[in-house]
């Protein structure tokens, strides 16, 4: 099928429950997202720096740009001008730079935190103390120019889909505890960004309102037209 298939039908899938998709676009060719976007898509995905500056100066400009992958802060300033949310923010050194940069450009950049689910040692993330000590703190106080608006996640790569659903489960419940705590008052934190081409229906029943999917829409990844970037590795 073409991309345009594929976004058709995981568009209709996932739309129907209210939850946004987000088309990882990572390592394919303008051509690729230009038929996404003319198939209506207007969501990307991005984990490398570079490549999603070079991509964001070459397509249209109405395409909302979510940096998914591990952020380092000496990148921050690169897509600061334009990003429409950073999904792996996992330390205080992470968001104040985030903060600064959004500043300098005049700008208020939302944001998610990242929270470590997985029972894996590769994977990024807060955990739930770390959170409610970085919100208590009087840093994030401080901050004028990001938005925390909810979490993301990466569950556990295992075909144990209880497991799975058991961490996603805990991740919505920890994230109405934060909404009740610190958020009560804000309608924008509503975020959570769970869910991949391989558990996005059991991150949906457990309460996703993002998934992110890549290859199922685009098929086979490209490993060529965009220079490597050390910026998200």
């Amino acid at each position: 099928m073409s991309i345009a298939d594929n976004l058709k039908q995981y568009k209709s899938e996932v739309e129907s429950d209210g939850v946004k998709l987000i088309a990882v676009s990572k390592t394919q060719t303008t051509e690729a997202i230009l038929e996404a976007y003319s198939a209506g898509q207007r969501v990307f995905g991005e984990n490398h720096v570079q490549e999603m500056v070079d991509k964001h100066s070459q397509l249209p400009q109405d395409i909302e740009w979510h940096m998914i992958g591990h952020l380092q802060s000496n990148k921050v300033k690169y897509i600061a001008p334009f990003v429409n949310l950073i999904h792996g923010v996992d330390s205080l050194k992470l968001l104040q730079e985030i903060n600064k940069q959004a500043a300098k450009n005049k700008r208020v950049i939302d944001c998610l935190l990242q929270v470590y689910i997985a029972d894996e040692d590769t994977k990024f993330g807060l955990g739930h103390d770390e959170i409610i000590e970085l919100l208590r703190s009087d840093e994030y106080a401080e901050f004028k120019n990001i938005r925390i608006v909810g979490l993301m996640a990466i569950a556990t790569n295992t075909k144990n889909e209880k497991q799975i659903a058991i961490e996603f489960h805990e991740l919505k419940v920890f994230f109405d505890g934060l909404k009740v705590s610190f958020f009560r008052k804000d309608d924008h934190f509503k975020a959570l960004s769970t869910g991949m081409s391989s558990d996005y229906k059991i991150a949906i029943e457990e309460g996703s309102t993002m998934v992110r999917i890549g290859s199922a829409i685009f098929g086979k990844r490209i490993t060529k037209h965009f220079k490597a970037d050390v910026s998200a590795n």
